[in-house]
Formats: structure tokens, sequence, C-alpha cells
């Protein structure tokens, strides 16, 4: 699947876009600037939706009805990426989509979330998702699309299970923030 084709499925949704975030670094250049100013303690470059398509994309879609949530898997400890993935998640969070974190030592094994994935229209007749498979440094190595019923079914019932499991991101911010981190 192409990137332009994997773009047209966010603007295509008619009722809901899924995330299952499950790796604990990710490798996305457009990232870069805004993770070395946190890695070097300096402010972020604004990331707002005037000066982030993505983030006006999730604004436009969720104006449009379109519910947007995103589960994003956690191990202990964080790692430094996580600690700055969280800060983006409250720029989104800000735009409309629903964030949640799942803690894998509360999870009991019998659901795999180490799979990322996209799930557009889940609770429709017409479902579609995307798997994302990565090398190991966290670079996006194929999208592949899914219809096949079974499949999407699958991806559905991990989406549920993660959502069961997780607490929403100011929750979870106030537990790390209550702790002094993590």
């Amino acid at each position: 699947m192409t990137a332009e084709e994997f773009a047209a499925l966010f603007d295509a949704a008619e009722h809901s876009v899924f995330r299952l975030e499950a790796r604990q670094a990710y490798a996305v250049p457009t990232d870069d600037a805004s993770l070395t100013a946190f890695q070097e303690g300096r402010p972020r470059p604004e990331r707002s939706v005037r000066t982030s398509p993505w983030l006006a994309r999730i604004a436009a879609t969720t104006a449009a009805g379109v519910a947007w949530s995103r589960v994003r898997v956690v191990d202990r400890p964080l790692t430094e990426y996580t600690r700055w993935e969280l800060l983006a998640y409250v720029e989104s969070q800000a735009v409309g989509e629903q964030i949640s974190l799942v803690d894998l030592e509360i999870v009991d094994g019998t659901i795999d979330l180490r799979q990322d994935f996209w799930l557009f229209d889940g609770d429709t007749p017409h479902p579609q998702a995307v798997i994302l498979h990565y090398t190991p440094d966290g670079q996006v190595e194929q999208r592949e699309f899914v219809v096949d019923v079974t499949v999407v079914a699958e991806l559905v019932r991990r989406r549920d299970a993660a959502t069961l499991h997780a607490v929403p991101l100011n929750e979870f911010l106030a537990y790390l923030n209550g702790r002094g981190g993590a």
C-alpha cells in the first residue's frame, strides 16, 4: 500500500478511526526536530492545526463526525520516546482524538497487544484495517491493507480488549505526575 493510498483511508473514514500503537519507539523523520528538542530539554517546535497537516486532518474529520481514538501500549519503565510522545498526545487530544494508555503489566496475556494497526469504520458493515510492520529500528517497512472479515474481526477484538484495559490520557498523566514521572 502506497503512502497516498494509506492517507486516503483517513479521509474516506465515515464513522471511526482507531489506532493501536504498540511499539515503544518509532523512527519517524518528521518527528526528529521535536524529539531532539525534547531530548535536549529545549522547547519543541509548535504543533497545532496551523502547523501540522496531521492535526488539521484530525480536527476536520472529528468536526465532520468521525470518532478518532488511540490506545497506546506502554512498558515500564517508559522509554524516552514514549515520554516525548505523551506531549504529542496532549496536542492530538486537544483537536479531537481520544487517547488512552494500557500498561502491559496489567494485561493478562490472553490478547496480543504487540501488533500496531489502524482500524477504519471498525463497527460498520465495511470495516478496513492496515496492519503495520516495522524494521527493528522502528521504521515502517510495510502497510498491509486488510478487508478479510476474519482478520478485521480479530483486530476489532484486540481494539476492544485494549480499550477495556486502558486508562484515559489525562488519568495516566495525573498518575505519572503524582509519582514524579516514570
